[in-house]
């Protein structure tokens, strides 16, 4: 695959990819490992919504992924739950050393399908699986619940890296080639619930306030 990261501050298209689950699975980690390589043992809750930006190279085609990191506490929900809309992959990430984590996946489940675009590319990642001695879920109970809800499945680890990358190139591939193929069945379509999802080159309608990472991440 031509997935390499790009340098260059042009793209062709533009995808919106969120990351949710519960409040300390790494989700915030995992974004800044994929962006800026870099993890922070420290790391703070998210407090609402933070996105980070990276551009590869997918299918001959320079994508810009546009990443959401959203705050898994209740209290946040109803602000983080309105960036599920435009998304067109998400990662649903839970801590492989905490069973509730798991446990709690079906219901982010229920809500992003509820609060998400329809065709969204869900891929379930049970993180922190560098925790060897703690690991509470199993890797087959993980597959196993992806494989009955339709979704995609991988472990990874921010601490160490391990499977990051993959974890991104996949929801992003996957993402791309169902927007980029997307036309191809719905030109005699005219329902108009099709005009809210996001399409080749297009980036959210509205946002945050800039992050500091915005830009400062870009590869």
């Amino acid at each position: 695959m031509d997935n390499q990261p790009i340098h260059e501050d042009i793209f062709d298209v533009i995808l919106k990819v969120v990351l949710i689950g519960d409040s300390g699975v790494g989700k915030s980690n995992l974004l800044s490992r994929y962006t800026r390589n870099e993890f922070n043992l420290e790391s703070k809750s998210t407090i609402g919504v933070e996105f980070a930006t990276r551009s590869i190279k997918i299918d001959g085609k320079q994508v810009k992924a546009q990443i959401w990191d959203t705050a898994g506490q209740e209290r946040f929900r109803a602000i983080t739950n309105t960036y599920y809309r435009g998304a067109v992959g998400a990662l649903l990430v839970y801590d492989v050393s905490k069973l509730s984590t798991y446990e709690h996946v079906a219901q982010w489940l229920k809500e992003l399908r509820d609060q998400g675009d329809s065709g969204l590319i869900i891929l379930l990642v049970g993180n922190k699986s560098d925790l060897v001695d703690q690991r509470a879920v199993t890797t087959e109970e993980g597959r196993t619940f992806a494989e009955e809800n339709g979704l995609k499945f991988i472990e990874t680890s921010a601490m160490n890296a391990s499977n990051v990358d993959d974890a991104f190139t996949t929801i992003l591939t996957e993402s791309y080639r169902y927007v980029s193929n997307k036309p191809l069945h719905n030109d005699m379509d005219t329902d108009s619930k099709t005009d809210s999802k996001v399409k080749l080159g297009q980036g959210p309608s509205n946002g945050p306030k800039k992050n500091p990472l915005q830009e400062k991440c870009c590869k």
